[in-house]
């Protein structure tokens, strides 16, 4: 019997094939110099990253030359510590330096978020030799990728992914989804357990036989970051790349706020940037209503209420985010059970401000805006798409309960990475 099989068929059952990873800089990265050089180069780069950013996302096109750029900037090594010859930037400063590159593309801003949590880490948890060793990869350029979370298992928390010891070197084996920056990166950090169950860093060559990142991310928002799927097959990984990562909570510790900090930057430009859409739009492009008697839409007495109210509510995010700044920089100068709770709780509130502020302001944006604001030349809704989609990576619900917990009964928040 003679069958016939189509092309999409065949196709359609070919296993994903891994992508290959980008090539290592062949110059050193720039290395700024202080918190007020950080900002200049972060507000040069949101420049650029701005003028192309709405044909990305429509393309899906990754931000191959902006990353290089991004991270021979210095900007990817900010928070390496003075002592090992980085900048150490406060976090406050490096709050802003993500708010105001994701302002001009979040997907950019989200995929350096675990570079530079995975760079505290190591500052919390290495010996000497190792941060001497990962912290002069970063200064260089290097740049760490993320294969943390996994789909299918119970919660976020459980891991199956792991590791067997072989003397000077591990193997990995599991798989990862959510992996955010893996395609585009030099290293990647994978979270895999040893035989006791407790979470190591690591970090892997990019290109290791066996490790392959599947270029299978999908959301409809945040569509640039690659966040797709890692598959580890006997992956070698050498002692001096793994890095004990359940230390960084066995004492009072800063890691999951300032992973948490970051997220809270993200969503603090998303929103800024949509507010400054709807003022350009209504501006220069909206039509006044019928019934309101004026010429401009931007004189419209119930438009300027809101826009507003969205301007308060962004700058008491920006605030409370700036506020998290500090309690964090506390925290990691002195970390006790009660700096770091501090710096958890103003973590916590800022996330809830820069979630519901980036939602209100991607979403008002067209009814202030009016329906020419949707056509697709203006791609305005890739706005509330990254809001909606960078928003949910952990639920700020929760985020409510902690802060009255702790208001109400003394509770201090729960120590994970989460956290």
């Amino acid at each position: 019997m003679n069958i016939a099989v189509s092309a999409s068929a065949i196709e359609a059952n070919r296993v994903p094939q891994g992508v290959p990873g980008p090539e290592k800089p062949s110059e050193p990265a720039h290395i700024v110099r202080d918190d007020a050089e950080a900002l200049r180069v972060a507000h040069v780069l949101a420049d650029a990253f701005r003028t192309e950013a709405a044909e990305r996302d429509r393309t899906r096109r990754r931000p191959f030359a902006e990353l290089d750029a991004f991270s021979q900037s210095g900007l990817w090594s900010i928070n390496v510590p003075k002592a090992h010859g980085g900048p150490g930037v406060s976090y406050r400063t490096l709050a802003q330096v993500i708010a105001i590159v994701s302002a001009a593309d979040p997907s950019i801003g989200q995929i350096a978020q675990n570079h530079l949590g995975i760079v505290a880490a190591i500052d919390t948890v290495s010996d000497d030799a190792q941060k001497a060793l990962l912290f002069g990869k970063v200064l260089a350029g290097t740049r760490f990728g993320n294969a943390f979370s996994e789909s299918g298992t119970p919660r976020a928390a459980d891991f199956k992914t792991h590791f067997v010891d072989h003397g000077d070197h591990v193997i990995v084996h599991g798989r990862k989804f959510y992996a955010t920056g893996a395609l585009l990166a030099h290293l990647v950090p994978i979270v895999a357990v040893d035989d006791q169950g407790r979470p190591w860093y690591a970090i892997a060559e990019r290109n290791a036989p066996g490790l392959s990142v599947i270029d299978d991310w999908s959301s409809f928002g945040q569509r640039t970051t690659a966040s797709g799927t890692v598959i580890l097959e006997d992956v070698r990984v050498e002692k001096s790349h793994l890095v004990p990562a359940w230390k960084g909570y066995e004492r009072p510790s800063a890691n999951g706020a300032i992973f948490q900090v970051i997220q809270a930057a993200v969503d603090a430009g998303i929103a800024r940037e949509a507010l400054a859409e709807t003022v350009a739009f209504v501006r220069t492009k909206s039509r006044p209503w019928i019934d309101s008697g004026l010429e401009r839409a931007s004189d419209d007495p119930h438009t300027i209420a809101i826009v507003g109210d969205l301007t308060i509510r962004l700058h008491a995010a920006e605030a409370l985010l700036d506020r998290a700044g500090l309690a964090l920089d506390a925290a990691v100068a002195a970390p006790d059970a009660g700096s770091v709770a501090a710096a958890q709780l103003a973590v916590a509130e800022a996330k809830v401000l820069t979630t519901e502020v980036a939602l209100a302001a991607t979403n008002t944006l067209f009814e202030l805006a009016g329906t020419r604001s949707t056509l697709d030349e203006h791609n305005l809704d890739r706005h509330w798409r990254n809001a909606r989609t960078h928003t949910l990576h952990d639920p700020v619900r929760w985020k409510y309960a902690i802060v009255g917990n702790h208001a109400l009964n003394g509770v201090a928040p729960p120590f994970h990475a989460w956290s």
